[in-house]
């Protein structure tokens, strides 16, 4: 049985709607990322899981269904993105101020601040007022604080999406550290596709209100739903036809009507099936990425930053299968 189940949630504003029939489970000890571009609706599907929004269908917590439940009773907590801290308590206080509302002996709230303080990485910090902290600090107080409370579901609307990319990535790694340490089952918000993987076991793509892939995250990396889910999640192109033909065969793959291919799926490589000349060379901290000409088309392909490389050069391409993934094509997407 799972911990959350979410069965035909829709919520409409003015008869427009907003999310439409969204249905979603999660076990226990889990953490699900609802990715999607803004205005999709992920973060309103997680304000009605939240009992925020007047929604129609149910949110059951381990088959009990709390969809006419008050926010306040239903033991979930939210994060925002901003983290509302509070500027005038010091980090302790910000996070024991549910211990305080719950009334929690002094002694026993001291202790779980300072065993939140340490499982975020911010042991010594009680005394610092929100104003002199970074960033990442102050996501990493109010990340203590919806966990001070012990809450059944965490629920997370974009909690990174305001700090700078390098911080971002760096804070999204902690973060899935802190929940599977904490045991904690949460439902995060995001339109960051690396974030999501960084951080979540599940994933749901949402795309115009509506759920159109859901499962543990390496399934919808291997097994985009559709063209739009894929170039969503990175895929660098889909591919069709005699392209999209080609380069199956030699990437050992079954037939498909499309093929989704990572920038990746193709390198420079002395023994590569595939000949091709450069079009386009442009170097990231990482790797060289390339446009190159060959018979079938232009496609991506990378190099390592020690190969030199320039416009017009011949290159040989090597097919890396697990870079790609076949498409239902067209008629079948959902």
């Amino acid at each position: 049985m799972a911990a959350l189940s979410v069965s035909g949630v829709s919520v409409s504003y003015d008869g427009m709607p907003a999310v439409l029939d969204a249905d979603l489970d999660l076990d226990d000890g889990r953490v699900l990322a609802v990715l999607g571009p803004s205005g999709c609706g992920k973060s309103t599907l997680l304000r009605a899981i939240a009992g925020l929004e007047p929604a129609s269908g149910s949110v059951r917590w381990h088959d009990h269904d709390v969809s006419n439940v008050p926010t306040h009773r239903r033991g979930f907590a939210l994060m925002f993105q901003d983290g509302q801290l509070f500027p005038q308590l010091t980090v302790a206080r910000n996070v024991g101020y549910p211990l305080r509302i719950r009334r929690t002996p002094r002694a026993t709230a001291a202790a779980r601040v300072a065993e939140l303080l340490d499982l975020v990485g911010l042991s010594g910090f009680a005394d610092r007022l929100p104003a002199t902290l970074s960033g990442g600090e102050r996501q990493r107080v109010a990340l203590a604080r919806a966990l001070a409370a012990s809450p059944r579901l965490l629920l997370l609307d974009e909690p990174l999406s305001a700090l700078d990319a390098g911080l971002r990535q760096r804070l999204a790694e902690d973060l899935h550290r802190i929940l599977v340490e904490a045991g904690t089952t949460a439902v995060m918000v995001t339109h960051d596709h690396e974030e999501a993987f960084a951080v979540a076991d599940d994933l749901a793509v949402m795309r115009g209100g509506r759920i159109v892939q859901a499962g543990p995250i390496a399934d919808a990396w291997r097994a985009p739903a559709d063209r739009d889910t894929a170039l969503f999640l990175g895929y660098a192109r889909v591919l069709e036809g005699a392209t999209a033909a080609a380069l199956l065969r030699a990437a050992g793959l079954p037939e498909a009507p499309e093929l989704a291919v990572r920038r990746s799926a193709l390198s420079v490589a002395e023994d590569g099936a595939l000949k091709g000349e450069v079009v386009e060379v442009r170097t990231t901290p990482g790797q060289l990425r390339l446009v190159c000409r060959t018979d079938l088309g232009e496609l991506d392909a990378v190099a390592p930053l020690d190969v030199r490389l320039a416009t017009g050069d011949a290159v040989r391409l090597r097919v890396d299968a697990t870079r790609m993934a076949a498409l239902p094509g067209r008629s079948e997407r959902v």
